[in-house]
């Protein structure tokens, strides 16, 4: 059994807030999560999706109301934008009679449009948690013989990093691709063509982790940047795509001013190059920067949400894979190598390093042992450092 680490999260931020919006891709396991809190407690299950659901939130107050004394679980909760300004006042209300919070738990797979419509209507009553693949420690902790590799080919969606074998997972990511473009995608924005976001969604696989280009990759699509804007927006909105930021710190230099775009997962990235094989990834030149958006992801995933991620790149070729930011005057430099041997830092990652004055310097590699280079460069492990993260957030 798959322990998500974020449940005890939830849980703990329902004891604090009266409502808590739990954001995540479709398929991602927010709904098997859901199902877990609500066996601790008296609840009830809404899933907005279902055609028979939403003609009982015609009255939406009156359906809730019925349920004061339950957790509500609220599935895809952005269909029904109209349920916020209820919710808020069933909460406001729920207040002044003096009864206990935690009484809405809201799941939701668009996370600007989610985010936007909460803070707007619940503000000061609703708290946010973000639920991504599986990561390295979760899958570690379920047993897995060969968790790094396995979860670095299938990705961390959880039927396709379970599937009995490497080609059962292919076929159910084959057909989540297929889902999201022809049905899901759809229903946020009817405007945009699932050929033509296949075509961009497999272009930004071939370049996976690469600086954004806009003008050239709407060049290649015969179309405009504003609508390839609209698209890559829509992609970071529905957490497929994580649009990496550039440092730029008060420092003399000339510095890159693109974001480096990743799919967030990694199975994806695989899918949509064919590549159903650990030996077909390690022979494409996607490997390397598979590997680097696989580790990225997962390091967020352990991060306490205050840590912010960026790269870090100069003309003159000063350069590092992922800088984490703890607070202004905090931040750690770390390289990424899918080297098992000799996996040594590059000159631009010392100079770097250097302009950004990081406290600590680090190697992530895909071996089993941490050592120190030199005085100043730690090597260690992807799952260590997420440990040591994780440990921060508690």
């Amino acid at each position: 059994m798959i322990i998500r680490h974020i449940h005890q999260s939830v849980e703990q931020l329902l004891s604090e807030q009266a409502a808590v919006a739990l954001l995540g891709s479709r398929q991602v396991g927010k709904t098997t999560l859901a199902q877990q809190i609500a066996k601790t407690r008296a609840s009830i299950y809404f899933d907005l999706e279902n055609p028979e659901t939403i003609p009982l939130f015609d009255n939406p107050r009156a359906t809730l109301s019925r349920h004061a004394d339950k957790l509500v679980i609220l599935d895809e909760i952005q269909r029904v934008p109209n349920l916020f300004e209820s919710i808020r006042g069933l909460i406001d209300s729920y207040r002044q009679e003096g009864r206990g919070i935690g009484k809405f738990l809201l799941l939701g797979s668009a996370s600007i449009d989610l985010l936007r419509q909460t803070s707007e209507s619940l503000a000061g009553r609703i708290g946010y948690r973000e639920l991504g693949p599986l990561n390295l420690l979760e899958t570690h902790a379920a047993g897995s013989a060969e968790p790094v590799d396995r979860l670095w080919l299938r990705g961390g969606f959880p039927n396709a990093f379970l599937a009995k074998s490497d080609r059962s997972s292919m076929t159910w990511r084959r057909d989540f691709i297929r889902t999201y473009l022809e049905r899901d995608i759809p229903g946020f924005d009817a405007r945009v063509p699932a050929a033509t976001l296949r075509r961009f969604w497999t272009m930004l696989a071939h370049h996976q982790g690469g600086l954004l280009n806009m003008s050239g990759l709407a060049a290649a699509l015969a179309i405009d940047t504003r609508t390839l804007n609209r698209y890559l927006d829509l992609l970071v909105d529905l957490l497929l795509i994580r649009r990496l930021q550039p440092w730029s710190g008060n420092i003399r230099k000339r510095l890159v001013r693109a974001p480096k775009v990743y799919l967030r997962d990694s199975g994806i990235v695989h899918s949509l190059l064919n590549l159903g094989s650990l030996e077909e990834v390690l022979g494409h030149p996607v490997a390397g920067m598979s590997w680097e958006g696989f580790v990225i992801e997962n390091i967020m995933a352990a991060a306490p949400d205050w840590v912010q991620p960026f790269f870090y790149r100069t003309a003159r070729g000063a350069e590092i894979d992922l800088v984490l930011e703890f607070t202004p005057d905090q931040r750690w430099a770390i390289e990424i190598k899918r080297a098992l041997s000799q996996p040594k830092p590059s000159a631009g990652f010392h100079n770097g390093s250097e302009d950004i004055k990081a406290q600590r310097r680090l190697v992530i590699y895909p071996g089993k042992h941490s050592f120190l280079q030199g005085s100043q460069i730690e090597t260690m492990p992807l799952q260590t450092l997420m440990e040591e993260l994780s440990r921060m957030g508690d």
